[in-house]
């Protein structure tokens, strides 16, 4: 059994996982409160506190797969896409650590290993896993891709945000109805005892497999704005019915264009990755799409979806037993494409 170390340190969670070939034997996950405060992630302050948690949630990690580090064939880590100044503290310690332990160092795309997460597995229960080629819609506060995934790492983006992320939408309305931040799950919440039609929004219409959210945050400013200047009250009377409408505005605008590059390249299996992943509204737009259209869909468990180590060492496996190894002169890149 390979057993390789991951770390993410890619924004704001620290995270370290030990993984035996594919299964996982340890995952553990930072979180760092402080950013709350700020109604958003404050880089400097994200960068001092993965100096602080870096080294426990290893040792963390390798007491939970009750392995010693001795027993790690390679250390797999985050290289980017991220804050720059949190990667770095995930990169210099991996590079250490591979030096001192004298073995292999993988650096891992961040966006290629949410979509590899779904080839993770828990406990001793074989879990389907997509087949290639599959589609997976790459989603998070971050990044909105529509990826064609070939094999392992040859992936091609075939459509993608050319302003804001969906994840950045849901987290805009949020702060505007004054919710605590992240907004995201915030709003899931409440969508569920919402009225989805009660508030409608325009949605850009864009040719191709792109996706544009801008106008969709503003068009939701302007309508909260303005009746906020009749009714005080207007946002603490609808904010479930605003959250249930705002959310199906995002879902409908990502499943149009999922739906499209399904049909366009032929394929029936189709994943979704990333934090809004774990989007209950999300989730049932593409199990409904997978009954309607005939889809194989795969959706990864919760604790995949947001940022984790687990995804990182799978992503590390794939590449060790391809001899895909990094050099320790690669240094970090903040956007894809490095």
């Amino acid at each position: 059994m390979i057993h390789i170390l991951g770390i993410e340190s890619s924004c704001d969670d620290t995270a370290a996982a030990v993984t035996g070939n594919t299964k996982i034997l340890a995952n553990i996950i930072a979180n760092q409160e402080v950013h709350r405060n700020f109604g958003g992630v404050v880089p400097e302050l994200a960068s001092r506190v993965h100096q602080q948690n870096i080294v426990p949630v290893v040792d963390a990690a390798l007491k939970g797969a009750n392995i010693q580090k001795d027993s790690l064939q390679a250390i797999a880590y985050t290289r980017g896409p991220g804050l720059l100044g949190s990667l770095l503290v995930g990169t210099s310690f991996a590079k250490a650590l591979s030096m001192g332990l004298n073995i292999p160092l993988i650096e891992v795309d961040h966006l290629q290993a949410h979509i590899l997460a779904h080839f993770l597995q828990v406990g001793d229960a074989i879990k389907p896993v997509p087949s290639f080629p599959f589609l997976c819609l790459t989603v998070s506060g971050g990044h909105t891709q529509i990826v064609l995934v070939k094999d392992y790492f040859d992936m091609e983006v075939l459509g993608k945000t050319i302003d804001d992320a969906a994840g950045e939408a849901f987290d805009k309305a949020a702060k505007i109805m004054g919710l605590p931040y992240p907004g995201g799950p915030v709003i899931d919440k409440l969508a569920k005892i919402g009225d989805l039609h009660e508030f409608q929004f325009s949605e850009a219409q864009i040719a191709g497999l792109d996706y544009s959210f801008s106008g969709l945050k503003t068009s939701f400013l302007y309508l909260v704005r303005d009746a906020l200047k009749k009714d005080a009250d207007f946002i603490e009377k609808n904010q479930a019915s605003l959250s249930a409408s705002i959310q199906y505005a995002i879902v409908n605008t990502l499943m149009k264009k999922l739906k499209l590059a399904a049909k366009q390249t032929g394929i029936k299996e189709v994943a979704i990755a990333g934090g809004v992943s774990a989007n209950s509204g999300l989730q049932s737009a593409m199990l409904k799409a997978g009954e309607d259209l005939g889809w194989t869909v795969f959706i990864p468990p919760f604790a995949f979806t947001t940022d984790n180590a687990a995804m990182i060492a799978v992503a590390g496996y794939f590449k060790y037993i391809r001899g895909q190894f990094a050099t320790h002169e690669q240094v970090p890149y903040s956007r894809s494409g490095k």
